[in-house]
């Protein structure tokens, strides 16, 4: 009997020890990003950064020409309005507020009208621009710039600074954005990120494993204009959230004496026990 208690009295801790090694090793996979991922592998990228310009979207576009002159009436910084006497600076010179896409989808460019950009890339849009303005005679050697001026993503929930994120260019990932917002909070759920998109008329609802190798083929790793971001906390910190944290603070002080006290006690229990043999 004596040996068997021994043997449990050796036995308990050895299996706290593995316990607790077990729960902080699962708490680190918690954390950890795509932590099923082999190091030093190469996965191709197969998501889409951009899915064409939409409506709302504002639009910076830049002619240039080794003749600059021939330029000056496609360009809002340089935009002038010819006059009987002469030439006047339009109001806006000199600022750039780019093109809006309207709900159809259109653009009102200097000159060549209305035009449908709805769908297109930057690079399409800026090529059509170049074809016309050489077919129509307006500039012999045209490049055309084209940049979106508005990309905005919203990065909210159980994140370090939940905010609206106003990005250069038209190019951004899931763990860019939330680098850009302090990362994710300790508390804050990786594998049930999820992202909300308007795209084509209809409101879709995504959800990323970031936890996970497949993020990096998930059509929202790549996040679009307007997404929407949301990080949701876990359990543990939404039961806490209902609960006043002074008194939880009172109890969680109150059960770390206890525990301390019981081991006390336990241990001076075994010592008396073991010395009166």
């Amino acid at each position: 009997m004596i040996k068997m208690q021994k043997k449990f009295r050796l036995l308990l801790p050895l299996a706290g020890l593995m316990l607790m090694l077990t729960v902080s090793c699962r708490q680190q996979r918690d954390i950890a990003y795509v932590s099923d991922a082999a190091r030093d592998s190469a996965m191709a990228l197969e998501g889409e950064f951009s899915k064409g310009i939409q409506a709302n979207d504002i639009l910076y576009i830049y002619v240039e020409s080794q003749t600059p002159q021939a330029t000056v009436l496609f360009n809002q910084e340089t935009n002038k309005v010819a006059v009987s006497n002469g030439t006047v600076m339009n109001p806006g010179a000199g600022t750039v507020q780019g093109y809006l896409v309207n709900q159809d989808g259109f653009i009102i460019f200097p000159v060549l009208g209305k035009i449908k950009v709805l769908g297109l890339t930057h690079s399409e849009l800026a090529k059509m621009l170049e074809d016309r303005l050489k077919a129509e005679g307006h500039v012999k050697d045209p490049v055309v710039t084209v940049k979106l001026m508005n990309f905005r993503v919203c990065v909210l929930g159980d994140v370090a600074r939940p905010g609206q994120l106003v990005v250069q260019g038209e190019r951004l990932t899931i763990f860019e954005a939330l680098s850009m917002v302090g990362d994710l909070q300790i508390t804050g759920q990786r594998e049930n990120v999820t992202v909300i998109r308007e795209e084509n008329g209809k409101r879709i609802i995504g959800t990323l494993n970031l936890s996970s190798k497949d993020v990096f083929s998930s059509p929202y790793y790549y996040l679009h204009q307007n997404d929407v971001v949301y990080v949701e906390p876990n359990l543990r910190k939404k039961r806490n959230a209902d609960r006043d944290p002074i008194v939880m603070t009172y109890i969680s002080s109150g059960l770390s004496v206890l525990s301390v006290l019981s081991s006390m006690f336990y241990y001076w229990t075994l010592t008396k026990y073991y010395n009166q043999k």
